[in-house]
């Protein structure tokens, strides 16, 4: 291992994933990156969910130019039409109802980012995800239990959420819930973080 570790940020206000990042048992810090995250014309959510995510990571780089900065960003994609947060009951009653019986593909993007090594890399996990033919009932007693509007496409897969699909297709286990650690491992070892130790 290296004398020097440089530190290691994830820019990100979300719960979830700094849950996730504690994972791999590294020290970090979390800032809270300062980003417009309003869709441009026409930008398909996987164009959003890179920008964003690379947008963030910069963002808190630029506070901490020797750290590495990680920078994550999730976008549902239904027929190419970003879903985002519902933020209420009834939003994500309706996000729901458009998504039962439907494939709705979260396009987790991830970043990283160090600025004075100049190092900046990026990548994508799409989550296929294939829900239920669902009734409303159901979708209300779920949103009751759960309260899921801080989540894009209104469901928690690492909870109750669950019981609303019928199949996930993906790569990397903890895209879905936010944040893909096989790819953040990758990512910030090649930025120069040891992740076991060498």
């Amino acid at each position: 291992m290296s004398d020097h570790v440089r530190p290691l940020i994830l820019g990100s206000t979300s719960r979830y994933r700094r849950e996730l990042m504690t994972r791999l048992n590294l020290p970090f810090d979390t800032d809270t990156p300062q980003v417009d995250e309003t869709p441009q014309p026409g930008e398909t959510p996987e164009a959003l969910a890179r920008r964003l995510a690379l947008a963030k990571a910069r963002d808190v780089a630029r506070r901490h130019p020797e750290a590495v900065v990680i920078g994550s960003d999730q976008v549902a994609d239904l027929d190419g039409q970003p879903l985002g947060k519902p933020g209420n009951h009834e939003r994500a009653m309706a996000q729901l109802r458009r998504m039962s019986g439907r494939t709705v593909i979260f396009q987790t993007a991830l970043a990283v980012v160090c600025l004075e090594t100049g190092f900046e890399a990026q990548d994508l996990a799409p989550v296929k995800v294939v829900f239920r033919d669902l009734s409303d009932a159901e979708i209300d007693s779920y949103l009751r239990a759960e309260q899921p509007y801080d989540c894009a496409g209104s469901a928690k897969s690492e909870g109750l959420g669950i019981a609303l699909l019928e199949r996930i297709d993906n790569d990397d286990p903890t895209a879905l819930v936010g944040l893909p650690l096989i790819r953040t491992c990758r990512l910030i070892r090649a930025a120069g973080i040891p992740v076991l130790g060498t």
